[in-house]
């Protein structure tokens, strides 16, 4: 599915996305440093950052939970690698992840 970004975009909005939904995209979606993912959820705001794989990100991956740095934290992110910059989330609340251009 593309978005009008030409980037793509995966959908789940009622029951949430499964961990295989999120991992497909993660893993089959290389982000340039121009782009970003816009991960919309159901009861809170969208969030525009990078879903990051970590040392933990297959245990993570299978309890469908995932490490987001946001948008304003991935220079410093970039340059440090540290995983408490990210924020975890879980995969469920997930409603939308479509890659954007950033402004």
């Amino acid at each position: 599915m593309q978005n009008k970004t030409g980037g793509s975009a995966i959908k789940s909005y009622l029951c949430g996305m499964t961990n295989e939904l999120i991992a497909k995209f993660v893993e089959g979606n290389v982000i340039p440093t121009t782009k970003s993912v816009m991960i919309e959820f159901k009861k809170r705001q969208a969030i525009n950052g990078l879903i990051v794989r970590s040392n933990d990100y297959e245990d993570l991956k299978s309890k469908n939970f995932w490490r987001i740095v946001p948008f304003a934290l991935i220079e410093e992110w970039t340059n440090s690698k540290n995983v408490n910059i990210a924020k975890i989330f879980n995969g469920t609340e997930f409603t939308k992840l479509s890659v954007v251009t950033n402004k």
